[in-house]
């Protein structure tokens, strides 16, 4: 049987199946010029006002270091970080007791109420935070059945709860996020066929697959409250990170440079943690049959 050079079968198209053999899958290229130019821009955008905030801030002299070292020797800095950092944590926490069961129960047994549960949990973004405090004084103000404005440990309580309400927009983002991924029902099931109840579902199942969401969800509730000003100084908590921040920037010309370097850099460092603690979280366990 005759062959033609050029046929699929024929010499010429071994040689060329060959030849693809051995050259392998195409590697990829630098991009376009286009993606190039347009990550410079935004590279360039992110970092020379970085730069010129880190400029400013080593003008003194002699020493170009001495803003920094001021503010690690304030024990305000610390002290306002800290107190933050508390009150970031029991909102991350009680947020997450609240959002968690509501974002699973809601695409596991009511999937209809999802427009409604989002719409209240955008709510946040309408009302400003000066409406969120002074409505939050007059309720529990005097006067009030449940009178929380009048001691210090009442407004504390009432800071917790207004960033609660003001991380609910980021953390049911992560969190119904983190819920589409995972095939809900299915794990209910299996783990409701072993003899699982609700809480041991939501603490052994639910929380395990949804750490990177939760992650994410949680160090920007942490951004949030570390660097919120408005509803700390209505409710008079000026031990807090925000109002020492702007207290600093009315009476130093170089601390507040500083501070703000420090705050990035531990931004940053939140990030790395989310990269580094979610990355067991790719393997999932599959209950769902073979793919």
């Amino acid at each position: 049987m005759s062959t033609a050079t050029g046929a699929p079968f024929g010499p010429l198209g071994v040689m060329r199946s060959w030849l693809r053999l051995r050259s392998g899958p195409r590697r990829r290229g630098f991009g376009s010029p286009i993606a190039w130019v347009i990550f410079l821009i935004g590279a360039i955008y992110f970092l020379v006002p970085l730069w010129a905030t880190f400029l400013h801030s080593i003008k003194t002299r002699p020493d170009p270091l001495l803003a920094y070292r001021q503010v690690f020797a304030d024990p305000k800095f610390l002290g306002g970080l800290g107190y933050s950092f508390v009150v970031g944590v029991l909102t991350i926490v009680i947020s997450l007791l609240i959002i968690v069961p509501t974002a699973y129960w809601v695409r596991l047994k009511v999937p209809r109420l999802r427009p409604v549960v989002e719409f209240v949990t955008l709510m946040p973004f309408v009302v400003p935070p000066v409406v969120l405090a002074f409505g939050l004084i007059r309720i529990y103000g005097g006067g009030s059945p449940i009178t929380l404005a009048s001691t210090d440990f009442g407004l504390n309580v009432l800071l917790v709860g207004a960033y609660v309400i003001l991380s609910f927009p980021y953390m049911y983002r992560a969190v119904d996020t983190g819920l589409a991924a995972i095939d809900v029902r299915t794990l209910t099931e299996a783990a409701q066929s072993l003899g699982s109840g609700w809480t041991r579902i939501l603490w052994r199942v639910i929380f395990p697959n949804l750490r990177t969401a939760l992650l994410s969800g949680a160090f920007l509730t942490l951004a949030i409250v570390i660097g919120e000003y408005t509803i700390a100084q209505i409710l008079a908590r000026n031990e807090a990170f925000g109002p020492y921040l702007s207290l600093l920037g009315r009476n130093q010309p170089y601390q507040p440079a500083s501070v703000s370097l420090i705050s990035f850099a531990l931004t940053w460092l939140a990030m790395g943690a989310i990269a580094f603690l979610g990355r067991g979280s790719r393997s999932r366990v599959q209950v769902a049959g073979a793919r």
